[in-house]
Formats: structure tokens, C-alpha cells, sequence
């Protein structure tokens, strides 16, 4: 999942969701298994509690008191657990208490204005001797003319703290097992649910390269409509490209008659009649470079055209030796097989054309050309390079800067065939493929061509 995916977008948020969810579940469940382990204390403290009370009523047996509380730990000496009633209605207040108080005592909670609940007990967290936390009930009793008594029952609460801590460990890892399958579900659900798309990108590359002509199978129905319409865009691209290069070569035989016909006509030495040949040779020129241009940017449209690079090369090598074979020009050829031009065969042709027809008029007796493939991360980056050198005597750096050498039907020496369209038709043809043309020196002495162009 890359930084700005819709599977990035999908897995962060759901997620955050799932934190989120987990987070307030946790705590609510800790929340109430906490209030749960209080109301069980609570419960225990209330026993004992009652059972003070059933003793502070029984006045006969008080030098027994208390008689059934069966708690070791209100022996112990600040165990932690401990009971104490004093009686309020005496001029000074008669207070017992459990040996585990040793010579401390407890907190009153009525005192301390702590409401009393629907069954008339104050319950409340209190520090007790040496800062124990205690959870701490108490009850008012009136037996009338036996007096008013407050007795209260004091726990540890590190018990209650123990358990909540114990629960709440155990719901941590509970829980992070939980959002760790909740996650991988999530990952999986999201590359499930958004495979189609991931299809659907592959084969659009693959159209790009020309490994495919259409978007095929089956999508979900979600995504259906934009397979058509993207079939229906590349089918009606074909048919424009088709009407234009039929319109194109309609235009050009309609231009190439008149023209010739008047070059037929300007017959003569006379002044007059050199000047129509003169722009009657222009206007061909003129009209053959738009055309071309027209029927290039035609061709370049097309989507999914790959030509194999290696025997465009090779062929256009063997043909140009044999156009030069009598000043005796050696073409050396390096090509892999496996490159190939995102592009027309007959774009790469007049390209790689140009360019060598270039070197072996000006070249001594040596032409070079070397084919490099440059792979990229994206499958439409890839780019391949056409080098072609010759030793003939090149260009000096300010040469190869005036932007003339590129334009069309100018040339640096008027003494050479051609008609000067060569590098501009290598320029325009490039650049409507996305690529670029540079001049720069050859190893071997010359001028080094250098074309790139896209790859498949």
C-alpha cells in the first residue's frame, strides 16, 4: 500500500475505527468489571457488618463481642481488615474495635457528609492506619433506650485494585490479539475489495505496452461501467486516428497535383519562371513537412503499438552500407533483442533513419549505433536510447547550441544532399512521442546523436 492508495485510505481509517472501538469497549468493560468486584466486597463488608450489628443488639452477651465474625485477619494487626462501634448516645462515646486496629480507629463517614444509601449505609475509599486504602461501610443503629450506635467494617482495597489490574491485563492482551485479526481481516478485505481496480490498472498497462488491445473479463457491477467506456474511448480513439490519416493522404494527393502542375508550367529561363520553381519547391517542402508532421501526430495517438527495436536497426544498417557502399561506410550495429519502442515501426524507422542517414554522409568511414534500454518503476517510465556516432568532423559546442541545426530545411554546409527536414522530423517525431533529441561529441570523433524514446 503506497502513501497515497485508496488501500492506504481504507486500512488507516478502518483502523482508526477499530481503535477506537476497542479503546471505549476496553475501558467500559473495565469500568463495570471494576463497579462488579466493588458491589462483591461490598457484599462481604455487609455480612460482617450485620453480624456487629446483630451483637451490638445483644447486650447480654457483650463480654463475648463480637461472637460470629470468623475472620482471622481482624486479629492480625493492621491486616487491613477491621471493625469498630461506638456507641454516640453516651456522654463520652464507648468505642470497641477489632484487635487488627491495634490503638487506631476509623474514620467516621457521617462526618465527612457521605450521603447514606437506600439500605442505610455510608460506603466510601478512606485512608486507615499506616495510609491503608480501605474500603469502609458503616451504619447507624438505635436500640432505643440502649443507645445509638455507629458501626463500621473496613476492608483492603487492594484486593478490589488487584483484581480490576488483574482483569484489566488480561483484557489488554485479549484485546490486542483481537485488533491484530481485526487488522489483518481488514488488510485482507481491502485488497480483496479492491483487487477489480488493481486488475483494471494491469490492464491498462498492458494496452500501453500492446500486450492487449481491450480492457478484458468480467468487473464487479461497481466498476463495470468504467470498463466499457474505457473499451468505447480506445475504440473511438482507433477510429479518429484512422479518419485523420485517411484525411491527411486525401489532402496530400490534392496539394501534389496542382503543385506540379505549375512547376510544369514555369518552364523557361526567364527570371520569372525560376522564382515559381524556386517557391513552387518551397510550397512542396512546406506542404510534405506538415503533412508528415500531421500523419506523425496521427500515428502517435495510437495506444498499445510496440515495435521490436533490433531489426528495425539492423535492416536500416544493411540498407544505408549499401547506399554508401562507394565510399566504402562500415555500420556497426548493437541491439538487444529484448528492447522495443512504445511506438509505430515506421515512426522508429524515419527517426532511426534520419539520424544514420546523417552520420554516414558526413561520416569518413566509420558509423556506430548502440541501442540501450533504461528500466523504470512504473511500467510506462521505461525508456530506451538510440546512440549513433560517426567520425566524420562533427560540430563544435557552439554549433550544436544555434537552434538552427534542429529547424527545418536549414543546413550547416550547403554542399551536402538533403533538403535540411532530417533533425527537424527526428525533433517533431520525438517529442510527440515524449521523448528528445540531443547532439553532443561521438567517442570515435564526430557528431554523437543521442535519441530517447519510450520503451515497453
Amino acid at each position: 500500500m503506497r502513501t497515497n492508495s485508496l488501500a492506504l485510505r481504507l486500512f488507516l481509517s478502518a483502523t482508526a475505527v477499530t481503535v477506537v472501538i476497542l479503546l471505549i469497549t476496553g475501558v467500559v468493560l473495565s469500568s463495570l468489571y471494576r463497579q462488579g468486584v466493588e458491589r462483591s466486597f461490598d457484599r462481604r463488608l455487609d455480612v460482617y457488618l450485620k453480624t456487629l450489628v446483630a451483637d451490638v443488639s445483644a447486650p447480654e452477651e457483650a463480654e463475648k463481642f463480637p461472637q460470629t465474625l470468623g475472620e482471622p485477619l481482624f486479629d492480625l494487626p493492621l491486616s487491613g481488615w477491621y471493625w469498630q462501634t461506638t456507641r454516640l448516645s453516651a456522654g463520652k462515646p464507648d468505642v470497641k474495635s477489632s484487635r487488627s486496629l491495634w490503638d487506631g480507629g476509623l474514620p467516621h463517614l457521617d462526618d465527612l457528609n457521605v450521603p447514606t444509601g437506600p439500605d442505610g449505609t455510608r460506603k466510601r475509599y478512606v485512608n486507615g492506619p499506616e495510609d491503608q486504602r480501605l474500603r469502609l461501610v458503616e451504619r447507624n443503629v438505635d436500640l432505643g433506650e440502649e443507645g445509638r450506635y455507629l458501626v463500621a467494617v473496613a476492608g483492603d482495597a487492594q484486593e478490589i485494585e488487584e483484581e480490576a489490574q488483574s482483569f484489566d491485563r488480561a483484557l489488554v492482551v485479549t484485546f490486542g490479539l483481537l485488533a491484530v485479526v481485526l487488522l489483518l481481516t481488514t488488510m485482507f478485505q481491502v485488497r480483496f475489495g479492491l483487487a477489480p481496480l488493481k486488475r483494471i490498472s494491469e490492464s491498462l498497462a498492458a494496452i500501453r505496452s500492446g500486450k492487449a488491445e481491450r480492457l478484458e473479463g468480467r468487473f464487479p457491477e461497481e466498476i463495470a461501467p468504467l470498463a466499457r467506456e474505457t473499451n468505447a474511448l480506445i475504440d473511438a480513439n482507433r477510429e479518429i486516428v484512422e479518419r485523420a490519416r485517411t484525411h491527411v493522404g486525401n489532402l496530400a494527393h490534392a496539394l501534389k497535383t496542382p503543385l506540379s502542375v505549375i512547376v510544369n508550367e514555369a518552364r523557361g529561363d526567364d527570371p520569372l519562371a525560376a522564382k515559381v520553381r524556386e517557391q513552387a519547391a518551397v510550397m512542396r517542402d512546406q506542404v510534405q513537412h506538415h503533412l508528415e508532421r500531421a500523419r506523425i501526430a496521427a500515428r502517435a495517438t495510437v495506444v498499445g503499438t510496440v515495435t521490436d527495436v533490433a531489426p528495425v536497426v539492423t535492416a536500416l544498417a544493411r540498407s544505408m552500407e549499401k547506399i554508401h557502399r562507394d565510399r566504402g561506410i562500415a555500420i556497426d550495429v548493437e541491439a538487444p533483442r529484448e528492447t522495443r519502442f512504445l511506438g509505430e515501426r515506421q515512426d522508429l524507422e524515419e527517426m532511426v533513419g534520419n539520424l544514420v542517414d546523417n552520420a554516414c554522409k558526413w561520416a569518413q568511414s566509420r558509423v556506430a549505433i548502440e541501442v540501450l534500454a533504461a528500466r523504470a518503476d512504473t511500467p510506462t517510465g521505461n525508456t530506451l536510447r538510440v546512440v549513433v556516432d560517426d567520425d566524420g568532423p562533427g560540430l563544435t559546442p557552439s554549433q550544436r547550441e544555434r537552434v538552427q541545426v534542429a529547424r527545418r530545411g536549414n543546413r550547416l554546409d550547403e554542399t551536402k544532399p538533403g533538403t535540411g527536414l532530417g533533425l527537424s522530423i527526428v525533433t517533431d517525431l520525438a517529442a510527440l512521442y515524449g521523448g528528445a533529441l540531443t547532439l553532443g561529441t561521438a567517442p570515435i570523433g564526430g557528431l554523437r546523436a543521442e535519441l530517447v524514446l519510450p520503451a515497453a
